[in-house]
């Protein structure tokens, strides 16, 4: 029996949906995101859903290993056809995300998006991104990607500083991530990210500015910046414990996020989302924005979470648990959630107000928009997007998007 977390139901052993959860289907876009759990080493910040290979030994991880992986998720896409049904909707945009994708074996990326091919079909637009850490690609492997099919790639970059790289222990060397966006221009990729992490302890001013030109330098269309979080259960969160490293000022993750919005904006990237910039609109993560938006996706791999029509549900954690389920014929869910209408209106405001068009206010309560009104006043919401019926966060109020969010919601 799967564990069931605090508040969720459990899933069908087939995985079905509830009745009503396709309704209006045809008006929402649908994507897949796949999960791999691998990695070569453990970064100390990192919370992830991730192992590497010697926490995979014995009779727990259930055989499962890098080789033998990419048929599990390839059972469980089509498992998801089954679950589906006769839904005619192809697959708009596809996230080969972890751990590190670029671990499997050269072809196994491509078989992946062959079977979604093969199973739902691929819009013709679709995008299909990967990531890949610095370490883990060179030419070769990035020609094959393109040619199977993905037409985005992500870096994680995180800094351009070698110090900041140690303290997070990031293997890749500087300048690793700016030669593979050269690489992966020449391989034919379009649409290439940098994901950019700050406020690590020991890191400057300077080196924030440092990373940012480096990356701006590389010529990406597509930039992250994310601050760092010490997340419980990590290395990191250890050290900062045991008081090797200091912990982490708001106001330093404050200061470097006015610090990259000016970079970013004087090197022509424009915010669509508080910690996402582009270079054009066909720079933008569909992928993501689907998340942000309502969309429906369903989440393949261990510890992956899915959502179509209202109904959110999630996947065994461990490796060898996901993979005994689908050897047994076994959904790999462990829990679901079947959201109400209230809940669902509740998630739109929280996630959209974080997208530059923000959220309708038609969707807050009288309380909400008395708020709305409020954070108007002191300046945190635009006062163009109000008038044209949006609650839209100026650049003041992206740096407390979070408490703005909670008050349009309470």
């Amino acid at each position: 029996m799967p564990s069931i977390p605090l508040g969720g139901e459990p899933v069908p052993t087939d995985g079905s949906l509830p009745s009503g959860a396709l309704d209006g289907a045809a008006g929402r876009p649908l994507g897949f995101y796949l999960h791999v759990p691998f990695c070569a080493s453990r970064c100390g910040y990192c919370d992830f859903n991730t192992y590497v290979a010697e926490e995979l030994r014995g009779p727990d991880g259930a055989g499962v290993n890098r080789e033998n992986f990419t048929d599990l998720l390839i059972e469980e896409i089509r498992l998801a056809r089954k679950v589906l049904g006769d839904d005619p909707r192809p697959v708009r945009t596809v996230f080969l995300g972890g751990g590190t994708p670029t671990l499997l074996p050269t072809r196994d990326p491509g078989r992946l998006l062959e079977t979604l091919r093969q199973e739902f079909g691929l819009a013709p637009d679709a995008e299909a991104t990967i990531e890949a850490n610095p370490e883990s690609v060179d030419p070769t492997r990035l020609a094959a990607l393109r040619e199977a099919g993905f037409t985005r790639i992500s870096f994680g970059m995180q800094s351009a500083r070698e110090h900041v790289l140690r303290i997070l222990e990031r293997r890749h060397r500087p300048g690793r991530p700016e030669e593979c966006v050269a690489e992966a221009r020449a391989a034919g990729f379009e649409h290439i990210s940098l994901d950019l992490i700050h406020g690590t302890p020991g890191e400057s001013d300077d080196d924030w500015r440092a990373s940012l030109e480096a990356a701006i330098g590389a010529g990406p269309d597509h930039l992250s910046a994310y601050s760092l979080i010490v997340e419980e259960g990590t290395a990191l969160a250890r050290r900062v414990r045991r008081g090797e490293i200091p912990a982490i000022d708001d106001d330093v993750h404050a200061d470097r996020y006015l610090i990259a919005e000016e970079a970013l904006s004087a090197a022509g990237f424009s915010w669509y989302e508080v910690s996402n910039w582009a270079t054009s609109p066909a720079g933008r993560c569909r992928h993501n924005e689907l998340y942000w938006t309502g969309g429906d996706w369903w989440g393949a791999g261990p510890g992956a979470h899915g959502h179509v029509g209202g109904v959110r549900w999630w996947n065994e954690r461990h490796p060898g648990a996901y993979a005994r389920a689908l050897t047994e014929g076994r959904s790999p869910g462990a829990g679901r959630e079947i959201l109400s209408a209230a809940e669902r209106r509740v998630e739109r405001v929280l996630l959209e107000l974080r997208m530059v068009e923000g959220c309708p206010l038609d969707l807050l309560e009288p309380e909400g928009r008395a708020a709305a009104e409020r954070y108007l006043a002191d300046g945190l919401l635009r006062e163009d997007a109000f008038a044209a019926g949006r609650a839209a966060l100026t650049l003041r109020g992206r740096l407390l998007a979070d408490a703005v969010a909670r008050d349009l919601v309470d």
